[in-house]
This record gives C-alpha cells, sequence and structure tokens, in this order.
C-alpha cells in the first residue's frame, strides 16, 4: 500500500507540468505498463449442518490474494506487436476457493500453495492487416500500443494467453482487478473456457472487425487434468474451440453491443452419469471414469448497453450440456447474471463508480445427481446435496485514492452456496486495493 501511494504521489506531481497539446497519437515503438491487486475478503459464521471435503467453512474466515503483473509490448514490423506479461501471484481464496461455484474473488486461483510465485502470464505475437478503409486512433494501454489502425482489419494472435482476453467483453463487468469480483459477474459463468489453474492458454486467435461488426475464432490448449497446471500435448485429442460475433448498434441515441459465443471442449473428462452407475449406491467420482476423446459445448449470450449520463447495463447468459466434468472454469452449467454500473456516482469525483449485480446458477440434472449422491468436483461438493439453485448479489464502489491508485468496498450475498439448501446464507465482505502504472 505504501508503494503504491508513493507511486500514486509522484505521478500526481508530474501531473503539474504544462499540458501538451492534444493531437493524433504517435504510434509507439514500445510501452511499459504495470498493475498490482489486492484482495481480502471475510465472511461471519453461518449455518451448516453439514460440511465435506470441498464445502466453504461455517466459521468465520478471512483471506488475501494478491497478484501483480508488468506488461510489456513492442512493435516489431508493419502491423505486428510482442507482448511479454511477467506475473506474481499469491495468497488464498476463502476456504481455499472452494465452496461456492460463483466464487466471490476472481483475483483467486487454486494452486493450492498460497505463497507468491512468479511466471509467464502472457507471451503473444499479433499480427494486423488492414482492410482498407478509414483510421481510428488508438489508445496506448496494458498490452495495446498507442497509434492508429484500419477500422476494417483482420488479426491473428499466437501464443499463451487468457482467452477471456479476446472472448465475452462487456464495458461494465470484465476485469475482476477494477470491476465485479465474483465469477460469474466478470464473464460466462457456464463458459468452461480452456486455461491452467491461473487462467492462461496457449493458442491463436484469429478474427475481423468492421464499423458494425465483429467475428472471432480461437483454439487453444486444454489442461492434462482439471483445474491443472500441465496441458495436454495431445492436441487432437484436448483442445478447445471458441466463435464469437459482436454487433454495435444503437439504440435511442444510446450505444450497445450484443456478442454471441459458440464454444467446443474436447478433453480427457469424467461423466457424471457413468460414475453414479460404476459406485452402485456408494459415493461416485468422476475422475475414475475419466477418457480421452469426451466433449462438452455451450453458448454465451452477452449484452452492454449505455443507459444514458452515467449508467450502463449488461446482461449475460450461458449453458453448457453439463454430461462430462467441469474442466477448467467453474461448475456452473447455467448462468444468468444482470447488473448496473454507475460513473461517477458522487459529483465531481469522476474516476470513482458503482456496481450491483445479481446471479443466478444452476446445475445440470446429471451433475446435480452426482452431487447428491455425495460425489465431489474440484471446487464444490458438501458431501450431500438439497438442490438449490445458486443465488447470489454483488455490490461495490470504488474510488480513485490518488492518480493511478483506487480502493473499492464491496458486499455479496450468497443463497446456497454450492447449491446446497441446507447451508448458509453467506455475506461476503470485501476490501480490494489496485494500482496501475
Amino acid at each position: 500500500m505504501l508503494f503504491a501511494l508513493l507511486c500514486g504521489a509522484a505521478a500526481g506531481a508530474q501531473e503539474a507540468s504544462p499540458a501538451e497539446p492534444v493531437g493524433p497519437p504517435a504510434e509507439a515503438r514500445w510501452d511499459a505498463h504495470f498493475q498490482a491487486t489486492t484482495v481480502t475478503q471475510w465472511h461471519p459464521s453461518f449455518d451448516a449442518p453439514y460440511s465435506g471435503a470441498n464445502s466453504l467453512s461455517p466459521d468465520a474466515e478471512h483471506e488475501t490474494t494478491i497478484t501483480s503483473t508488468v506488461f510489456l509490448g513492442a512493435r516489431l514490423w508493419k502491423g505486428a506487436e510482442l507482448y511479454v506479461n511477467p506475473e506474481l501471484s499469491g495468497g488464498s481464496g476463502l476456504s481455499h476457493t472452494e465452496g461456492i461455484a460463483g466464487f466471490p474473488n476472481g483475483e483467486a486461483f487454486r494452486v493450492g500453495d498460497a505463497q507468491p510465485r512468479i511466471y509467464l502470464g502472457r507471451l503473444m505475437l499479433r499480427q494486423t492487416i488492414a482492410a482498407g478503409g478509414e483510421r481510428e486512433s488508438v489508445t496506448e494501454d496494458a498490452n495495446q500500443l498507442g497509434g492508429a489502425r484500419s477500422v476494417r482489419r483482420w488479426t491473428l494472435t499466437i501464443g499463451k494467453f487468457g482467452v477471456a482476453d479476446f472472448f465475452d467483453d462487456n464495458s461494465y463487468s470484465h476485469d475482476p482487478r477494477t470491476q465485479f469480483l465474483n465469477w460469474a459477474g466478470w464473464t460466462a459463468g457456464a463458459w468452461d473456457y480452456a486455461a491452467d489453474t491461473r487462467g492462461y492458454t496457449w493458442g491463436f486467435v484469429f478474427g475481423y472487425d468492421g464499423p458494425d461488426w465483429s467475428a472471432r475464432f480461437g483454439a487453444a490448449a486444454e489442461p492434462k487434468v482439471a483445474n491443472g497446471l500441465q496441458f495436454d500435448k495431445d492436441l487432437l485429442a484436448a483442445h478447445a474451440f471458441s466463435l464469437e460475433v459482436d454487433r454495435r448498434y444503437a439504440l435511442d441515441g444510446k450505444n450497445g453491443t450484443a456478442r454471441g459465443i459458440l464454444f467446443y471442449n474436447r478433453a480427457g473428462m469424467g461423466n457424471y452419469r457413468e460414475a453414479i452407475d460404476e459406485a452402485d449406491g456408494a459415493a461416485p467420482d468422476v475422475t475414475a471414469t475419466r477418457k480421452e476423446g469426451r466433449s462438452k459445448w455451450g453458448l454465451v449470450v452477452n449484452l452492454e448497453q449505455d443507459l444514458g449520463g452515467a449508467f450502463g447495463l449488461f446482461l449475460r447468459g450461458s449453458w453448457n450440456d453439463g454430461k462430462n466434468e467441469a474442466w477448467a472454469y467453474a461448475e456452473i452449467e447455467r448462468s444468468m447474471t444482470a447488473g448496473v454500473v454507475w460513473k461517477e456516482p458522487i459529483p465531481f469525483r469522476t474516476e470513482d463508480e458503482a456496481g450491483v449485480a445479481v446471479i443466478v446458477n444452476g446445475l445440470s440434472k446429471d451433475h446435480r445427481d452426482y452431487l447428491t449422491a455425495g460425489g465431489y468436483g474440484f471446487m464444490i461438493g458438501d458431501g450431500r446435496l438439497s438442490y438449490g439453485p445458486e443465488l447470489i448479489a454483488e455490490t461495490y464502489y470504488q474510488a480513485l485514492v490518488v492518480r493511478h491508485v483506487f480502493f473499492a468496498g464491496g458486499y455479496q450475498f450468497v443463497a446456497h452456496p454450492a447449491y446446497n439448501r441446507d447451508r448458509g446464507p453467506v455475506h461476503v465482505f470485501t476490501a480490494r486495493l489496485h494500482v496501475e502504472i
């Protein structure tokens, strides 16, 4: 926190220098950005007549996570950009990031070791090919070199990245470091997108952007085991495909974007119904039924709409078939999220914002029966289950403390954690500090 405040004070002092004339952005040859985020969450004790191996602890607890990223970018040749992101992460989510399907901390990973570790987050080569027509300014940002580009363009990105870097974007909720934190709030809960435990994978994304619509296709590697750090090198047997189409529009003079995603995953997954049948009345184990070539498919609908003034609305709906094991993201097969964001809720505090969202998560029948029979996934499982949809409400207020330094306070209400009517409700309180330079 001291480092963050000092950086902010230094940046504030630099602001006192005379402003430079505003003009077209220069084409940057390279740039460097930095972010650090700490999230501390606490929940008081709650009622739970029983608990299992993957349950959220009914006793009061608090945990803290930290991530820190350096974003390095360089322009190599015409249209080519290279981005490298070394990253550090540490700490743990509540109850080792288990016990709630729509987990309340989007910065929490299930790596098992709370000690901070440094690793390579992203290593991406991006080639952009102009398709003619007018050009637009590009504002310098993390993993985005400043300059200008064609409005109509083809783009190929290859390397290591997060699939959510390119898909399921939304202006009002897509970054747990500055917006909503819940796993089913910042992205689609039922989208079991390819990723290792820390959220990254290897692959490529190829897309087209035009004035009113965009489309992209991505292929990525799947982890070798559910929620694992190692990738399956047999890419014919284990892979993930994602196809997204975006349509930008104006409604009564207010801008909006509608997105649709179709995804197909293939990996050595277990099967919930097969696990129940093979258990013959005992507690089933889906990991014992893993078999190469199993698949999962689903879809996502994503909408953002400017409501005028300082308000914006977002909606997300997602679904997957839920027959085979949850593999990389969350144990969710149906999810609906709706939220509103309010920019500048206090006059003259132009960088502050507040948000509120409601989330409903559900399971497929096979997954529900598996947990009811005493089975466990990689994230949830109370040993038995009285099923009910997981109901979550989240609200936050984020304030600019000094330049580059933001503090947010938040609250999440969770009814039926891990889809269990016998447990909860849970009240989760959050303090988040975020620095970006």
